[in-house]
């Protein structure tokens, strides 16, 4: 199968062509690099030993597409591309919307034009705001709270409507929960411009010495040691995810929505803990004020993906840390 994937030169997407490679699909990668590297790229295509196909363009330039599209015949489309800070996205709305949203909407005339009606689309557990309780499940209320979470929702009710207008297509949503970790060669891994806005980056950043300390927001919430829980999921999982949807859509399922997640979750001290095991060292840290909008608790039930895509993810936070610290010590300053 030869399958075009937006955004492939970004943390999510690299890992996920790696693994695509490895299974015998051909690829063409788009991006524009604009909070990515093509040295990504270079190195997946060296772990594999396996070439991929990449062309510089922004979906926002319809034109580049199309002769993209036009250069070739595609089965499928996984589309990672997306400015993805939520912090930032608070700041800049209109940037996040003009992007994402136009940028996907480009993408679907495109691919409607080619033929091409399968879809994997990179969405996000933002979709759900503030769930009231946990585990999450796909059926549950949806609300994002900033404008990034918003595009992730747009996209989603944009896929809706087009599967509604024309039940041809076969898409597949993927809501991750927090995607984290490296490839275990230490070669390709999440390289965050500026300073991370995740606390996994963050941790991993303070521990190879670029950043002072961690500031660990709020110790006070209603949880075994007071940090916030969230569900964090290995990347290399999270790719393999992707892969399996890209099966479930050669099954002509219509429009499909999945979690992927581990059906736990962990706090930032135990986060810190198990990094500090990875690196053998002590991270430096401060708790701080809460922040705004924080959630105490999130994780997600994934046994719908379990049961309907063969998937789960199989990888531990030691696993996680292991595999982070790795990439992080072996390239200090990530692609540069």
């Amino acid at each position: 199968m030869k399958i075009l994937v937006t955004g492939g030169a970004g943390f999510i997407g690299s890992h996920t062509c790696l693994e695509m490679l490895q299974e015998g699909y051909e690829i063409t990668v788009v991006d524009n690099l604009c909070n990515s590297k093509e040295e990504a790229l270079i190195r997946v295509q060296a772990i594999t030993g396996k070439p991929l196909t990449f062309h510089k363009v922004d979906l926002l330039d319809r034109q580049a597409l199309e002769q993209v599209f036009a250069s070739d015949s595609f089965d499928a489309v996984i589309h990672f591309a997306g400015l993805k800070a939520p912090g930032e996205s608070v700041s800049i709305p209109l940037r996040y919307y003009q992007n994402n949203i136009t940028g996907t909407i480009n993408l679907l005339e495109v691919m409607a034009h080619y033929g091409v009606k399968s879809l994997v689309f990179s969405s996000s557990c933002t979709v759900y705001g503030e769930a009231k309780t946990v585990p999450i499940r796909e059926d549950f209320p949806l609300g994002a709270i900033n404008p990034y979470g918003r595009t992730k929702l747009m996209i989603e009710q944009i896929l809706a409507d087009l599967y509604t207008s024309d039940n041809s297509w076969d898409i597949a949503l993927l809501r991750y929960f927090n995607p984290v970790g490296a490839h275990p060669s230490g070669r390709i891994g999440e390289d965050p411009q500026g300073i991370p806005n995740n606390l996994l980056p963050y941790v991993a950043q303070v521990a190879v010495g670029r950043l002072p300390e961690l500031h660990v927001f709020g110790n006070d919430y209603p949880t075994p040691d007071g940090t916030c829980i969230r569900d964090y999921v290995h990347v290399v999982d999270l790719a393999l995810g992707h892969l399996r949807a890209l099966e479930k859509l050669q099954t002509h399922p219509g429009l499909v929505a999945y979690n992927l997640g581990t059906n736990r979750g962990h706090s930032v001290m135990e986060v810190i803990a198990a990094f500090e095991k990875a690196c053998g060292h002590a991270i430096p840290h401060r708790v701080v004020e809460r922040r705004p909008g924080d959630a105490a608790v999130s994780y997600a039930d994934a046994s719908k993906a379990n049961r309907e895509l063969g998937w789960r993810s199989e990888k531990s936070m030691d696993d996680i840390c292991a595999d982070m610290w790795r990439w992080q010590k072996n390239n200090p300053y990530g692609y540069s």
